[in-house]
């Protein structure tokens, strides 16, 4: 049966910092069928991922989430240790505690305006094979980083356990994903949901080339035109916007950090409207 509602979407909230918990605050749907994705990188404590999906999850008919690097850190103030598969799926327990969906729930069909779609959140992680410029292979990439200062955090605190590598993890997790998608693809139209974009094209703004590396995979540069993909909804570059590849939609929901959204003031459409399409937008 078709809602009144809006499929929204947000990514980055970063409720570390007292500015971003306050905005979350105050994050509101439009209608009481409004639907919520979040795009990942919530936090990096267990504690205020609850916090955040619970706030949500009473105020949103349905909340979808798929983890960032962030949620997936094992850091020192964290009161469980688990590293890698075992913090994903102590994620993952603690979502379904909330009735809030996950990459590794049926998909979803959203069947209000702009429907129906079938959500397919995604946890795909990155490989290493969006390679800074001027290198020919992951390990010249990742020298160059290094020697440029441009390293991700994760290199330290995302753990692939019990993958030998974070690259590793990636590939097995690409490879499910796609053994999935391929089931569902052509029955209804998806809207595809990952912490990091599925194509290049997004991270070639970004000022500092070396960090794109732990930004995605080459494996996903065609699903939005092999699974009949409706839009793609993605975060961590902490560039929102909307773009288009191949007559597809791709949306960056991200809030980011305070000293990047301080600078420009904050969008007045923070939980970003997806599906219907918004008026005067063409694809």
């Amino acid at each position: 049966m078709a809602t009144d509602g809006v499929l929204r979407a947000v990514s980055d909230l970063h409720v570390t910092y007292a500015e971003n918990r306050e905005i979350v605050e105050r994050l509101q749907p439009g209608s009481p069928d409004d639907w919520l994705i979040v795009a990942g990188d919530i936090g990096e404590l267990m504690a205020d991922i609850e916090w955040t999906l619970t706030l949500l999850r009473d105020r949103f008919a349905q909340v979808i989430w798929v983890p960032g690097n962030h949620e997936l850190w094992t850091v020192d103030r964290e009161t469980s240790q688990a590293r890698g598969v075992a913090r994903y799926e102590q994620l993952v327990a603690l979502c379904r505690r909330l009735g809030v969906l996950t990459p590794e729930d049926p998909y979803p069909v959203w069947t209000g305006a702009g429907g129906p779609v079938r959500i397919a959140p995604l946890f795909l992680l990155y490989d290493y094979s969006f390679l800074a410029p001027g290198t020919t292979t992951p390990a010249e990439s990742l020298a160059k980083a290094h020697e440029a200062g441009i390293v991700c955090t994760d290199e330290y605190f995302l753990h692939p356990d019990p993958y030998p590598s974070r690259a590793a993890w990636c590939a097995a997790r690409v490879e499910e994903t796609e053994r999935r998608l391929a089931q569902v693809a052509g029955e209804l139209p998806l809207v595809l949901v990952n912490h990091w974009p599925l194509v290049r094209q997004p991270t070639e703004i970004m000022t500092h080339q070396e960090f794109v590396q732990w930004c995605g995979t080459v494996r996903t540069a065609d699903w939005h035109t092999r699974f009949g993909v409706e839009a793609v909804v993605y975060g961590h570059l902490h560039i929102p916007r909307r773009t288009v590849y191949d007559g597809v939609p791709f949306v960056e929901v991200s809030l980011g950090y305070p000293r990047e959204w301080g600078r420009f003031g904050l969008r007045s459409d923070l939980a970003r409207q997806i599906l219907p399409r918004p008026a005067g937008v063409d694809a």
